[in-house]
């Protein structure tokens, strides 16, 4: 496996700068966030190479958004730039892109499902001439309302797009806090993965003990190693699984000057990350 990281918690940093970084720190791969890093579909291919002149890995091209915009214009747009991106990312040997299906308020579950399954579809359609995969963060968004984030979620948009070049960028830590098992979770859509997150959660239990699940501030993103997963076990096990990919850390931990804090600390949260990742693959 290779260990890299996503470039959002540097995303006021130039993308040289960034680059630097990773290969001087050691790092095997990168991530690269398209809204910090990548102005236009033409600079990818630019940026992606830079990255590789340093000996760096580019895993993924990620690009954030609700590709189930209520909006009709807002989605349509969303829509095209993705598509641009996709293009240009495949274009550029980049083998995943990442993306969120977002939700719909204004639409059934039903609805919001089959949307999103025909705009994949289309994705995938109009890459058919390359390997590149479409992974969804299994982030619930902003008001933990997006779609296909859990085992139910995805069983069900998988039976709409068996295509298996529509997967998952797996992160255990979304899962932690809404009390599913991403042990078991990986095991069962561990040919769906195509990217590992490298993200942690940690749990207070004296808090939530006291005011329950509804209430606020007794879980928290940490990087891994500081929280529950079972580093060591849990990419064993995807490695047993035939798992070869890239282990991508999403920097989210405050006690690390995320999201915009110190420079040195939030490099400093990278370099424990990555030293607990290489312990745990050792």
């Amino acid at each position: 496996m290779k260990i890299g990281f996503y470039t959002s918690t540097l995303g006021d940093r130039p993308i040289d700068e960034v680059i630097d970084f990773a290969a001087s720190e050691g790092f095997d791969a990168i991530e690269i966030d398209v809204g910090s890093h990548i102005p236009t579909p033409a600079d990818v291919a630019p940026i992606v190479g830079k990255a590789r002149a340093r000996g760096l890995f580019v895993s993924s091209l990620t690009l954030f958004g609700n590709q189930l915009e209520p909006d009709k214009a807002a989605r349509a747009a969303l829509h095209t730039k993705t598509k641009a991106f996709v293009r240009a990312a495949a274009d550029a040997g980049v083998p995943v892109f990442v993306l969120f299906p977002g939700h719909n308020p204004e639409a059934s579950e039903e609805e919001n499902y089959a949307d999103f399954a025909a705009f994949a579809k289309d994705l995938l359609a109009a890459t058919s001439d390359s390997p590149i995969r479409l992974a969804m963060e299994n982030w619930p968004g902003p008001h933990k309302a997006f779609i296909a984030i859990t085992p139910a979620g995805w069983r069900k948009l998988f039976a709409l797009v068996p295509d298996q070049r529509l997967g998952l960028e797996f992160d255990p830590s979304h899962l932690i806090w809404q009390g599913i098992d991403p042990v078991a979770a990986r095991q069962e859509f561990a040919s769906r993965i195509a990217i590992l997150h490298g993200k942690d959660t940690a749990i207070d239990e004296a808090k939530l003990a006291a005011a329950g699940y509804f209430s606020e501030g007794w879980w928290t993103y940490v990087l891994p190693g500081r929280g529950r997963v079972d580093w060591k076990s849990f990419l064993a096990a995807a490695r047993a699984d035939g798992f070869d990919g890239v282990v991508s850390i999403e920097h989210e931990d405050r006690a690390f000057g995320w999201p915009k804090g110190d420079l040195e600390a939030r490099r400093e949260g990278h370099r424990v990350a990555l030293e607990s990742l290489r312990v745990a693959l050792a």
